[in-house]
Formats: structure tokens, sequence, C-alpha cells
């Protein structure tokens, strides 16, 4: 082999970093991997076609701006939520960008759909993309699952773009219709600034 084409050794240099790392590995205050995400649960396909398509309803309803129909998805102790970070495990007690019950979605229904409501006088549209659904646990009335989504959103002629994961609490009424006890919002960009405040829900 040609010499000037040959891979170049890494060197002492290169085993040098990597003996560095491993010791930072175990050092207080090393940084963290993050959590491998929990495999799905061997679910059946109709139990899955069923909680995708109920997700991309949510999705869809909201880009219809049909509000009281998606309200509606969820159960009477259903929660929106929210958080700022990832590492936030409860809503009380600590700021969130959104954390509403039914109560307070209403009044936020409501506020939208004024005649004077400026944020929705010009033209304002969302579009979200629903993927990577999956069960992790559950049994006949409860369901864990996990999603990620990307929504674009048009205002006048500025487009913003939010991404990030839906965590469901899935319960089933009693006509065994699916409806949210809990849905947490994690944007990947949560700390990003913007020009205005989110309106509506994501």
């Amino acid at each position: 082999m040609n010499e000037s084409r040959a891979i170049p050794d890494a060197g002492p240099d290169f085993e040098h970093l990597v003996a560095q790392e491993a010791a930072n590995s175990g050092a207080a205050g090393a940084r963290t991997l993050p959590t491998l995400p929990r495999p799905g649960l061997s679910a059946g396909l109709d139990l899955q076609r069923e909680v995708e398509q109920f997700l991309y309803r949510q999705a869809e309803l909201l880009d219809g701006k049909h509000w009281q129909a998606w309200i509606d998805l969820f159960d009477a102790a259903g929660v929106y939520w929210m958080p700022i970070t990832p590492e936030q495990s409860d809503w009380e007690g600590s700021p969130s960008i959104f954390a509403e019950d039914r109560q307070m979605m209403e009044i936020r229904r409501g506020r939208v759909t004024h005649p004077n409501a400026w944020s929705q006088a010009p033209q304002w549209a969302t579009s979200h993309l629903v993927s990577h659904v999956v069960i992790e646990a559950g049994d006949g009335q409860q369901l864990q699952v996990r999603s990620r989504f990307h929504m674009m959103e048009l205002r006048r002629d500025q487009v913003r773009h939010f991404g990030g994961s839906y965590r469901h609490t899935l319960v089933r009424d009693d006509a065994g219709q699916l409806r949210i006890r809990l849905q947490r919002v994690d944007l990947f960009n949560s700390q990003a600034p913007y020009d205005y405040v989110l309106q509506v829900w994501v």
C-alpha cells in the first residue's frame, strides 16, 4: 500500500485522551449519559394501531382548531403539562410553561376564540407530525405511551418550529374509549428565546 495513503496511527495522544475520559467518567460531577428509553410493550397490532390513531386524531384536532373536541379527549381528571426542563417530575410548586386541568383548558379555549383575541387576528395556523409511538406499559384500563412530535407554527409570514416528546397516560372511559389522564410535553427547544408566547397547546 502507498504509505502516503495509509491510515495513520492514533498514537499516544489518543490513548491518553481515552484514559482521561475513562477517569473522568467516574469522577464526582461527571457528565451523565441520557437514560436509555424503555423498550416497547409487546402489544397487539390492534392496540398499537388504536393508540397511534388516537394520537394522530389529537394532532389533527389541534391543527383544525377544534378546541372543544380536543379538550374532550381528556378525561375528567385530565391534565396537560409542559414542564420547563425534562428533569421536572411535578407541576406543583415549580414553574411550568403549561399546567392545565380541564377547567383551565376551557378558560384558554374561551380566550382564544373570543372575537377580540388579538393573537388569532393575523393569519395563524399549525401543522403537527407525530411519530415513534411506543406503548411502554399498560393493562386493560391504563396505558403509558411515548412519542415524538414536530409542530410548525405560521403567524403572518413568520414560521416557528417546536419539537420534542409526548408522554401520555391513557385510560378507558365507561364506553371503552381512550381518554387522556395526563399528557406531558417536553419541548426540545424550551429554553430558546421567542418573540411571543405560546397561545395554544402544542
